[in-house]
């Protein structure tokens, strides 16, 4: 009699046994912290999408569900030519892959726990990615990130782990009492962690936000940090502060925009908007390491990448600011930052 030879059927993949774990038993306190920060980062996505929606119900933000081929996926959440924001982004994003040895080598520069001796390694990445460029020139564009990054073996145990992230406004028009609230906002949540967080993370900002071949910054500034690992503190205090971070957004963000969004302008005011619009492309596209990452990633999902630039943008030859205009003050505190808390 003859007898067919036992199928071998492949090992179920990290991002396999995440899924099943998270069906089974939900995500708790006890999960993996890759679960938790996926988790929270779509909890605060629904938060801001709702909030933003308030502000505009006749444009409805679009939602798109996508999925990676090596597991994870991401939800992009775009308005486009509402009434408030001539374009919103905000996106989540969750990634399995496998780093080769460059990227090891790369990585442990900044990061001595990940294993040297290994060809490739397993890794997770999950971020949240918020973008919002307003129509009305007097009210600011915003940017957050929040990100975690681990590396894994075969069977999902992480051997290194970081927090990276921030939030930055980039006004065409600067009104101080704007700046004070936005960052006075982040810094009582970074107070509540280490008091030195947010003067280390402002100038970071300040540093990493910086157009070199413009001898300016994007914008106003906020916070910006990336690599925090076991030697700054522990996961689990490095998770609340980020946590606290992203609380602090709506109540930095919210006042701001419904003061600005309904205040006159014309089209000089439209004008300037849109070349400093071109100012941030230049630095998103150049500059901007999340930007490079995410293109350079295999099935990276370009749409939700380039979210970050606006729908329309300006570019003249040899334009000045008139001396003594507003648009002349906000290019003196972009060549030379400002303590605002």
């Amino acid at each position: 009699m003859f007898t067919s030879p036992l199928q071998l059927t492949e090992a179920p993949s990290i991002a396999d046994r995440d899924s099943i774990s998270k069906r089974e038993s939900g995500v708790t306190e006890k999960s993996p912290m890759r679960l938790r920060m996926e988790a929270l980062i779509k909890e605060k996505q629904n938060e801001i999408v709702a909030a933003l929606q308030e502000l505009d119900s006749a444009h409805k933000f679009r939602t798109d569900t996508w999925s990676r081929p090596a597991g994870g996926g991401g939800i992009s959440c775009v308005q486009q030519d509402g009434a408030v924001f001539e374009k919103a982004g905000v996106n989540t994003s969750i990634v399995y892959g496998t780093l080769p040895r460059p990227a090891i080598e790369k990585m442990r520069v900044n990061h001595k726990a990940i294993d040297p001796d290994v060809d490739s390694l397993e890794f997770f990445a999950a971020g949240l990615s918020l973008v919002l460029h307003p129509q009305n020139p007097n009210a600011p564009t915003v940017h957050l990130n929040y990100r975690y990054f681990e590396t894994m073996d075969m069977q999902g145990n992480c051997n290194a782990w970081w927090f990276g992230g921030g939030t930055d406004l980039t006004p065409s028009y600067l009104y101080d009492e704007d700046a004070i609230h936005f960052h006075k906002c982040i810094k009582d949540a970074c107070d509540k962690h280490d008091r030195g967080y947010y003067p280390r993370f402002k100038q970071w900002c300040d540093k990493y936000f910086y157009i070199p071949h413009r001898q300016e910054s994007r914008g106003v500034g906020g916070i910006f940090f990336d690599d925090l690992d076991v030697e700054e503190k522990d996961q689990e205090q490095l998770f609340s502060f980020v946590t606290d971070c992203l609380a602090s957004f709506l109540p930095g963000y919210l006042p701001i925009i419904t003061k600005r969004k309904d205040m006159t302008f014309g089209e000089k005011e439209k004008q300037w908007q849109q070349l400093r619009r071109g100012r941030y492309v230049e630095f998103n596209l150049v500059h901007d390491r999340g930007t490079s990452f995410g293109l350079n990633t295999p099935s990276a999902r370009v749409e939700s990448i380039l979210m970050s630039l606006p729908l329309t943008a300006r570019w003249m030859y040899m334009h000045e600011a008139e001396k003594g205009s507003r648009e002349e003050r906000i290019l003196s505190v972009l060549r030379q930052p400002i303590e605002w808390v």
